[in-house]
């Protein structure tokens, strides 16, 4: 019996509530005590309705925003641990261009810089060399159908699916150990949408950690090794997507 691997990232307790001071000072709970374990090599979707605390979990594990209490543990590529909770700021920062990868449905364009030099950018701070950065960034715009055309123009003045597969490839280059996805797909028409999640496939393969979130049960189906569902800020259930996804489209 093969021993699993040891997780990549380790939730647990973890809640997020937010306080609505432009209304009438009323308390929302995003997160209700969430516990997640997810390891090298898997792909953990989340599903459940708008507003089931997908998206705000993948925010604070990226530390975007700030638990109100419990834990997120990630396991290094040196086989350390750390409290991402505990961690002053330079220091995520710091692990964030290497460790750890966040994806976003939108590219907050940064001024002046074209998409290919956004890519090149992320794959130097994982540590490549800039020509080896050069080479893959390339492949990777390419591989996502970017016309080349749009590689050195302003990223600001980018469609938004165009921007959103600039932003995949700048979160799927020389891929950090623990990748998180926010509706990465969400902008793209058919044929952009398959090359983007052909991609997203191949990076379990490789031992990246993915935690998703996407919109449609078909990409789940097609990339999840294991689907976890939210409700009203808790995990209510979790397995592999041919058993979790029917029900939730039943559901639906």
């Amino acid at each position: 019996m093969n021993t699993p691997a040891p997780p990549v990232l380790t939730v647990s307790g973890l809640e997020k509530h937010f306080v609505l001071h432009n209304v009438d000072g009323r308390r929302v709970e995003a997160l209700r005590g969430v516990d997640l374990v997810v390891r090298a090599g898997e792909h953990v979707a989340l599903a459940g309705s708008s507003g089931a605390g997908k998206s705000s979990l993948l925010k604070c594990i990226h530390r975007t925003y700030i638990p109100s209490a419990g834990s997120v543990i990630l396991r290094r590529s040196d086989g350390t641990e750390v409290e991402l909770l505990d961690l002053p700021d330079h220091e995520m920062a710091a692990l964030r261009g290497r460790e750890l990868g966040y994806v976003s449905q939108f590219l907050r364009a940064q001024p002046r810089r074209t998409p290919l030099e956004i890519v090149v950018r992320a794959a130097v701070q994982r540590g490549m060399d800039k020509a080896i950065a050069d080479e893959v960034a390339a492949d990777a715009l390419t591989r996502l159908r970017l016309d080349r055309g749009l590689w050195d123009v302003h990223a600001s003045v980018l469609s938004g699916g165009e921007r959103q597969r600039v932003n995949l490839a700048a979160g799927t280059v020389s891929p950090p150990r623990l990748l998180l996805l926010d509706e990465p797909v969400s902008a793209l028409d058919p044929a952009n949408r398959d090359a983007a999640l052909e991609l997203i496939a191949g990076l379990t393969s490789g031992g990246v950690a993915v935690l998703s979130v996407f919109h449609d049960l078909d990409a789940m189906e097609r990339l999840a090794t294991r689907v976890v569902v939210m409700a009203d800020g808790r995990v209510v259930g979790e397995g592999a997507p041919s058993v979790v996804l029917p029900d939730l489209e039943v559901a639906r």
